[in-house]
């Protein structure tokens, strides 16, 4: 590679656009870590073994991609441009394909995607209702590229934003156009990104100082994986978007703060920084100009906490990952006590888009008017890990918003095994549970706030009726106790107190005050810790309590638990009415608790029962019944 100018992306975007459109049909192979699991290096590595083989290669080719984000039924493959979509493909699968569909034209059925609820067959990527509802920006390329060729981002419009900028040579009207776009943070804190560039620029002004650009990559939140998806996809969008930050501030050198866990996304990174810098792209002189501008990676060791801007910064110094007072703020004093400007993943990604179609595009998408106040709402898109009990589980890029309800039952396809929904949490373990009587609330970062939730990183947990409240709250709080750094007493005592209190109600030993108690230490707990690790902690327990009070009560005054969770409050009973004998209750029983014949009724003895709940989940007429 070489050193490329600024009219070399213009012609490296032709050369490559050319290439693709030789092509009679390309098989876009999903390679994302939940699809790399499941086979999908190898799936695409014989999809152009087997074209070879036939004589076929010419006009047909197997390309990597990163995540499509239906995750619950990869491995996927896309044949494009048409947009055939195949879902759960297998190396068994692959010559099939290939002399079915690239050599003969004829779709194979059996591999295309079936509507869960309704049955319909869906043959292209647009009508299959996971991807209908969907906006993409932050995602823009996903399982259109192969991302770890910097010529196909470049040939998706890639690095045409840096160009615009460099051009233009207005570093301040950057700013101003992030500002206007009203980008809040996607980390989290959903502080306006183009406040926080404008304040880091002044900071570094006044003092004189080099000024620090960091990518916040160390994604924490249990079943969030949106930063890493985005790496692993897309890996110029982020480094584009932190080169263009970095000019609009004055930086000269930025990191990547990446958690350890992400060996995918981190090799990606890798590759993608490498050939920035084989063309140019990163390191002195950029596209011909005076802007020079780097970036390293740092790995974190996998605390939770560190996903705070202060603790990160502390981590990257190589100090434990604690944070500090909020009145010492990072965009003055950061990293190496610089002026430092963090953003996450997914807000860098946006950047590229909103220099190039523009801020007012940008701010045209979601709610609110952020055209006088960036406070003033909820700008653009955002991206979703939507997990737990839902259909369609998998990533999904929404427009700000959207309702909760059309999230789940739209995009995620709704409760699976005809099941109620009963709530979501959102952002993360320090977001909120939300009931069924919010469901057509907007998801925007005042609507959660006001729900008792939040935004946070973006990560979704679909909850249905056999959901016990009580014991949700135990398990974030439990998760939160456990990565918590224990500097300020407020979160290292509260958070554990409340854990305790917890568990006994979980244990049936619940007592009159205790949900009191929880209110109040939760309020203590957020008015006093020192970062919004401890101010978040108590979402969980105080959105359960507001929302699911009686649950609460239920467990200390009729030490009863309606989920059928929490083991010293049930009992499984088997109803006479609904068993048939089949011995399928009994047959997977751990201890042996359960006895009857063949077509007789069976009965659980509650002496041995160690209320595992294996016999409920293995019952197909729901005759194993909680008490």
């Amino acid at each position: 590679m070489k050193r490329i100018s600024k009219e070399d992306i213009v012609n490296i975007s032709k050369r490559q656009n050319d290439e693709f459109n030789k092509y009679k049909n390309m098989l876009m192979v999903c390679t994302g870590t939940g699809c790399v699991s499941t086979g999908g290096i190898s799936i695409r590595d014989k999809f152009n073994e087997v074209l070879k083989n036939k004589g076929l290669d010419s006009e047909n080719i197997a390309i990597g991609t990163g995540c499509n984000g239906f995750c619950a039924v990869g491995p996927i493959v896309v044949v494009q441009p048409e947009g055939v979509f195949y879902q759960r493909v297998s190396l068994d699968d692959v010559e099939e394909i290939v002399e079915s569909h690239v050599k003969n034209g004829k779709i194979v059925e059996r591999l295309l995607h079936k509507n869960p609820v309704s049955g319909a067959i869906n043959e292209k990527i647009d009508n299959i209702g996971f991807f209908t509802k969907q906006q993409l920006i932050a995602l823009r390329n996903k399982g259109l590229i192969d991302p770890e060729n910097i010529d196909h981002y470049i040939a998706r419009d890639g690095y045409k934003a840096l160009k615009k900028v460099l051009e233009e040579n207005n570093p301040e009207k950057v700013v101003n156009d992030i500002i206007a776009s009203g980008i809040r943070g996607r980390g989290g804190g959903g502080f306006p990104a183009g406040v926080k560039w404008e304040s880091g620029r002044k900071a570094a002004i006044k003092r004189n100082e080099e000024i620090f650009v960091v990518c916040n990559a160390d994604e924490g939140d249990p079943g969030a994986y949106m930063d890493r998806s985005i790496i692993e996809t897309d890996p110029h969008a982020v480094i584009e978007g932190m080169l263009i930050g970095a000019y609009a501030v004055g930086s000269r050198e930025g990191y990547i703060y990446i958690r350890k866990e992400y060996p995918l996304a981190l090799d990606r990174l890798n590759v993608a920084i490498k050939q920035a810098r084989e063309y140019g792209l990163l390191g002195e002189n950029i596209l011909g100009t005076d802007f020079s501008f780097d970036i390293h990676v740092h790995r974190g060791a996998g605390a939770f906490v560190c996903g705070e801007s202060s603790a990160l910064m502390q981590s990257m110094s190589g100090k434990a990952g604690e944070p500090r007072a909020k009145y010492v703020r990072s965009v003055e004093y950061g990293f190496r006590d610089k002026p430092t400007v963090l953003n996450n993943v997914e807000t860098w990604a946006n950047i590229p888009a909103i220099i190039d179609k523009g801020a007012e595009w940008f701010a045209s998408i979601g709610t609110g008017d952020v055209s006088k106040n960036p406070w003033g709402g909820s700008s653009g898109t955002k991206v979703f890990s939507l997990v737990g009990d839902i259909t369609n589980t998998g990533l999904v890029e929404v427009p700000m918003g959207i309702t909760l309800r059309e999230i789940i039952f739209e995009v995620g396809g709704g409760i699976p095994n005809g099941k109620k929904f009963k709530a979501i949490q959102t952002g993360g373990p320090s977001g909120g549970c939300i009931p069924e009587s919010l469901l057509d609330m907007k998801v925007d970062f005042d609507s959660l706030s006001e729900a008792g939730s939040m935004m946070g990183s973006g990560g979704m947990i679909v909850m249905d009726e056999n959901t016990c409240m009580v014991d949700i709250a135990r398990y974030f709080t439990n998760f939160l106790v456990e990565e918590s750094c224990g500097k300020c007493t407020p979160c290292r005592e509260g958070l554990y107190a409340m854990k305790q209190t917890l568990d006994r109600i979980c244990n049936g030993e619940g007592k009159e005050g205790d949900i009191e108690f929880l209110e109040e230490m939760s309020e203590t707990i957020i008015d006093t810790s020192l970062c919004q690790l401890g101010g978040s902690a108590p979402n969980p327990v105080l959105s359960t309590i507001r929302y699911f009070r009686h649950e609460y009560e239920q467990h200390i005054k009729e030490k009863k638990c309606v989920g059928g969770i929490c083991k010293s409050l049930i009992q499984y009973k088997i109803n006479e009415e609904k068993c048939i004998g089949c011995t399928a209750c009994a047959r997977p029983c751990p201890v042996n608790a359960i006895t009857g014949s063949v077509k007789k009724l069976h009965i659980i003895d509650q002496d041995i029962c160690i209320k595992c709940g294996i016999c409920r989940e293995a019952c197909k007429f729901d005759a194993v019944e909680v008490f």
